[in-house]
């Protein structure tokens, strides 16, 4: 028998988004990929080639923006204070609303990096 706090749970739907159905589009050298854009958030992702870096994504004044390193070693680059992260396979970064940055491929293999943007703000 079911707890009633299952009764109380709405159906949800859910959405498959496979590769091929993004948009791509490039900043500077950095091939993205925008999976879902929804009024609640934005999810893709970006890859770079060894010592490629990206271009300045300028911040969105009302959201945070996380980055998932699945692959690689890349440089976060805060454009305003001119501060630096360094992050590898499996790290996480998260950007506050408004600050510009950029992310650069440090490593010797292909970067794939993944983002998200909450709320979805521009």
């Amino acid at each position: 028998m079911k707890s009633s706090i299952f009764k109380s749970i709405r159906r949800c739907e859910m959405k498959v988004v496979r590769k091929e159905e993004s948009r791509v589009y490039m900043d500077g050298p950095e091939v993205c990929r925008e999976y879902v854009v929804t009024p609640k958030i934005t999810f893709g992702s970006s890859t770079l080639h060894p010592g490629q870096t990206g271009g300045i994504d300028p911040g969105h004044p009302e959201g945070h923006e996380v980055f998932y390193v699945s692959r690689g070693d890349v440089l976060m680059h805060n454009t305003a204070t001119d501060e630096y992260y360094e992050l590898h396979e499996g790290d996480i970064i998260l950007v506050y609303e408004g600050e510009p940055h950029e992310l650069t491929n440090i490593g010797t293999d292909m970067a794939v990096i993944t983002w998200s943007c909450a709320p979805k703000t521009d």
